[in-house]
């Protein structure tokens, strides 16, 4: 037992050592060594939002100089969503999907009918958690940090390996899909407000959201179980009146992977010989580059007019610089195809009045593309296509159930030469010349294609109605119809994630696809902070599946999807 005397000068050289641990370490201390003494203005409130603004306190109640790091600068957001889906008749009919298309391309780049095996319905469970923490030293610097744990249930672990390696056992990753891991970061960035002491100004750098307009071609795609975002800066000037948006993505790195320590000018990871057959590489699909400057840019210029009374105009570019070796993926089918230089224009006007909306939004895209036939990346096809989306409603807001209909009408264009293959037997991206299937981009398209996402802004005539009410203060209801074409018959059906989900045969002529019908209702409760939705779809088959795939069989999709946030 210690004494009084011996427990006096413990707590004495406790106290000092606390004292100097604070006085070594303070970021005081760190800056000054760092040549930023002293900086930092007045701190926000307690788990102030991003955009709050810093409050005036009392001298009495400063923290001391040396505290960097304040709680009152903190704060944070959640997220848990779990959705059962089901799907009954994924092919109408046909064998299960192959890489997400019901049939496939035969040697002469002609649509073959369903894929072989009984009729493919499923049935899955995913769920996501996000955690996201910021923290604001100042009204004008914000950081952001947001995890995402993506999962599907079961989906962890080897099923057919023994039991060490089963689901129950494993937290991260399936071992049978190398990559497809659970955890991830799905933002991370830093904001600067003001920079370089310029009203309006502000720079967002790092990993983040990229969401324009109604996401018709830029959304966050949070239906998916993972969703969009962006590696790059953002630099952005608003006023009253304007708001004018620069950013500069890279969307592919290929020689250099996550968390890599090396440098620069590494072998480009699609490298390999075409006479050298090896694992990974397939040089079927692979070119040999030197210069490690493979990589995939996007540059974006959008522009939003707030002047006009009663109406949003924005104007945009966009530039798309896809460097990847054209046999990469060679055909014109797949999304953001390699070895393009694709310019982007587009106008997109809000306009309300009263109980009357109206929007409309065009996209013309030209460039240039390689064709794909071998190996020398010269892009000469001449890109060409274009895209244009409608809707007119009226809102009822007098009525208790503030009804809302609205009509739509949507097109984009494609390439009926869009399934080439060469003489040769190699599949090219046009016989035709040019590239007129329209570009998708990173779209939020259940939005706008319907729920059961069987289609996409590519190749596609879609006019649609819209019936909306919301019968109490915390219910929503929702019934959607939509008839869906073909822009072009030779060219394919595009599903929400843009790759096919029937290849068209080459003598097609048949335009009609078929009919969607929705029916949502989803409930808020806990003061807002939770959301059940329930949302049913039936496909109804046209003639066009039935002239690709041989079947006729119609599709039933569902959802029962729980939501919280705070």
């Amino acid at each position: 037992m210690l004494r009084p005397t011996s427990t006096r000068r413990f707590l004495l050289l406790c106290a000092a050592l606390i004292e100097t641990a604070w006085v070594m370490l303070s970021p005081s201390r760190l800056q000054a060594e760092a040549g930023h003494a002293d900086y930092g203005p007045a701190s926000p409130t307690w788990f102030s939002p991003p955009d709050s603004s810093p409050v005036e306190r009392d001298d009495a109640v400063a923290l001391p100089p040396w505290s960097g790091f304040d709680l009152r600068h903190f704060w944070m957001r959640a997220d848990l969503r779990v959705r059962p889906e089901w799907r009954n008749g994924v092919c109408f009919g046909g064998g299960p999907p192959i890489a997400g298309a019901c049939n496939s391309l035969n040697a002469s780049g002609s649509g073959t009918t369903a894929n072989n095996g009984p009729g493919a319905s499923d049935f899955y469970i995913q769920q996501w958690a996000r955690l996201g923490l910021g923290y604001d030293p100042s009204s004008n610097l914000n950081f952001y940090l947001e995890l995402q744990d993506s999962a599907t249930w079961g989906g962890n672990g080897n099923p057919t390996g023994d039991i060490q390696e089963r689901d129950a056992l494993n937290h991260q990753c399936a071992t049978p899909r190398p990559g497809q891991c659970r955890l991830g970061i799905r933002a991370g960035y830093a904001l600067i407000r003001n920079l370089a002491g310029i009203d309006g100004l502000s720079m967002k750098i790092g990993r983040q959201y990229v969401v324009f307009g109604n996401q018709r071609l830029f959304g966050h795609f949070d239906w998916a179980n993972t969703g969009y975002s962006h590696d790059g800066v953002m630099l952005s000037y608003a006023t009253l009146h304007f708001d004018m948006k620069l950013g500069w993505f890279r969307n592919s790195e290929t020689d250099l992977g996550q968390g890599s320590p090396g440098g620069s000018l590494t072998p480009n990871l699609l490298s390999c010989s075409p006479d050298v057959i090896s694992t990974p590489c397939n040089p079927a699909q692979a070119q040999h580059a030197t210069d490690a400057g493979s990589d995939v840019d996007m540059v974006v210029l959008y522009n939003q007019i707030r002047s006009l009374p009663r109406m949003i105009v924005e104007p945009y570019y966009v530039f798309y610089s896809n460097r990847l070796p054209e046999r990469a993926n060679p055909g014109l089918y797949m999304p953001k195809s390699a070895s393009q230089l694709r310019h982007m224009v587009g106008l997109r006007v809000e306009l309300r009045d009263g109980n009357w909306d109206f929007v409309q939004e065009t996209a013309y895209q030209f460039g240039r593309s390689a064709d794909g036939f071998g190996f020398d990346n010269q892009r000469n096809l001449t890109i060409n296509a274009w895209a244009s989306g409608t809707w007119l409603g009226h809102t009822w807001y007098n009525h208790r159930w503030k009804p809302r209909l609205a009509i739509g009408f949507d097109y984009a264009s494609g390439d009926g030469d869009s399934n080439c293959v060469t003489p040769g037997g190699n599949l090219a991206r046009s016989c035709g010349g040019n590239a007129n299937t329209f570009e998708n981009f990173f779209p939020t398209n259940f939005l706008h294609v319907g729920y059961m996402l069987n289609g996409a802004w590519r190749n596609s005539v879609q006019p649609q109605i819209n019936l909306q009410a919301r019968p109490t203060a915390r219910d929503h209801v929702e019934i959607w119809a939509l008839r869906k074409y073909l822009a072009s018959a030779r060219d394919n059906w595009y599903r929400g994630s843009q790759g096919p989900l029937i290849f068209s045969r080459s003598d097609n002529t048949t335009t009609h696809i078929g009919d969607e019908l929705d029916i949502a209702w989803s409930h808020m409760f806990a003061d807002g902070k939770v959301s059940l939705a329930v949302i049913y779809g039936h496909f109804f088959s046209g003639p066009y599946i039935q002239h690709q795939l041989g079947t006729s069989a119609d599709q039933d999709w569902g959802i029962v999807q729980l939501w919280t946030n705070f």
